[in-house]
């Protein structure tokens, strides 16, 4: 059954939160969406995938399609590609399957604003794709479910202000500096480095962090560079500022991909709420269907405060008082007039966020791998962490299961080279044998 294949294989969504793809597999669907918008900016790992594993990724879609009972597929992909594009609709045109030109705009990768772009359906706040007879999976995703091997390694891209940006397949448990220095960069050159994204990653606190199934990107900034500088403000900084200088321009809510959509989220009530005592009231409520894409703080707000961070902080509030908002599940949602006409444009994203002395490309290459050590996250997935299978001393080779899947959500997790396991903590450590 390939569900079962997927969880004992570990494979998860390589594009998020890595959420267990068998998980979604569980409900029938009309559409399998294929998400290779990557809208980041400098980020290149989807497409160079496309480019140079194209036929399998297509199997492995094809794969998920049987599974669901989808007889319907769709390829979200930029409209800039052109040349992918057209490759990509002589190899779909037998198979079902569908190639939708996105435009060149950002949050074009979040699922919510993809199933609508590809199929003009709106999922309803707090909802699944599901919902709407869709699911949405990642490029990388599919690779896995076609290879129908245990996920070892990671396709990331090395970028910012490095000589050569690079896609590479990294092992899994591989050290930031690791991946650095076989990109041809000196970590110690680095003053910062951003994972995953500029708009929804988190900056790196230090080389020796790991690469695990949902590393998409690895970003390297100088000192003094704006993005930095704006992940480093602290939450009483951030809220201190914004009860000061926020004049309730709505800017933030106008331009909020998921407000456009229909969805009752709006920043400026999280902002506003920066400066009463009225959790659980409206100006909090509103944040629950905040997706975090960062938009509002790093590209709306004319006064560079931090809406997201706002709703963020609310989300949790929201959470642990167990309150939800009224439309929560709310049918027949209807997106706003300007949807079409707020798209914001990569080109202009990247010129505001400072990006543009930064050469976005990011082609493939192959890395001979000689690693000392992999430290392995026994986390890395949406659900419970998997459980050690193996014992101090024992002897491993790549692709051997170290964590089996939990009882509950959950997959196993593998060696990711050979060697011997020299800790068992929260992450297993294998080191080479000598």
């Amino acid at each position: 059954m390939l569900a079962e294949r997927l969880r004992t294989n570990g494979v998860v969504g390589a594009g998020g939160a890595g959420f267990p793809t068998y998980k979604k597999l569980e409900r029938a669907v009309e559409v399998v969406i294929m998400n290779a918008a990557e809208c980041e900016p400098l980020l290149h790992k989807d497409k160079e995938l496309l480019r140079h594993h194209g036929a399998m990724i297509l199997d492995g879609m094809q794969r998920v399609m049987r599974e669901v009972g989808s007889r319907r597929g769709i390829i979200g992909i930029k409209n800039k590609y052109k040349d992918l594009i057209h490759d990509l609709e002589v190899a779909c045109a037998p198979l079902g399957i569908h190639v939708h030109a996105l435009g060149d705009f950002y949050p074009a990768g979040d699922e919510f604003i993809t199933v609508f772009e590809t199929t003009g359906r709106v999922i309803p706040p707090g909802g699944l794709p599901g919902d709407v007879g869709c699911l949405v999976t990642n490029v990388e995703t599919l690779l896995n479910v076609a290879l129908d091997r245990p996920v070892t390694h990671k396709f990331l891209t090395v970028a910012g202000d490095v000589a050569q940006p690079v896609t590479l397949r990294a092992p899994v448990g591989a050290s930031y500096g690791d991946v650095l220095r076989a990109a041809g960069v000196a970590p110690e050159s680095v003053a910062h480095v951003l994972v995953g994204g500029v708009m929804m990653g988190k900056l790196s606190t230090g080389m020796d962090e790991v690469v695990t199934r949902t590393t998409g990107g690895l970003l390297c900034f100088p000192v003094g560079h704006v993005l930095p500088r704006r992940y480093l403000a602290d939450a009483p900084a951030r809220d201190k500022i914004g009860k000061s200088a926020c004049d309730q321009c709505s800017f933030c809510t106008e331009m909020c991909p998921r407000y456009l959509i229909g969805h009752p989220v709006e920043p400026h009530l999280a902002m506003r709420g920066l400066g009463f005592n009225m959790v659980g009231e409206s100006l909090m409520l509103s944040s629950q269907f905040c997706c975090e894409c960062n938009l509002c703080s790093l590209y709306a707000c004319p006064e560079d405060l931090f809406p997201k961070d706002a709703c963020a902080d609310n989300k949790v509030a929201l959470r642990a008082r167990k309150l939800q908002h009224p439309d929560t599940g709310k049918k027949n949602v209807k997106p706003h007039s300007m949807q079409e006409y707020r798209h914001v444009p990569l080109s202009s994203l990247i010129k505001k966020l400072g990006l543009s002395a930064y050469r976005n490309v990011g082609p493939l290459v192959e890395i001979d791998w000689d690693l000392d050590q992999v430290r392995i996250p026994l986390k890395q997935h949406v659900g419970a962490p998997a459980l050690p299978c193996v014992e101090v001393g024992q002897r491993v080779v790549e692709g051997q299961m170290i964590g089996r899947a939990p009882a509950g959500l959950g997959v196993a997790v593998h060696a990711s080279m050979g060697g011997f396991v020299a800790e068992i903590g929260e992450s297993v450590v294998i080191r080479r044998n000598d």
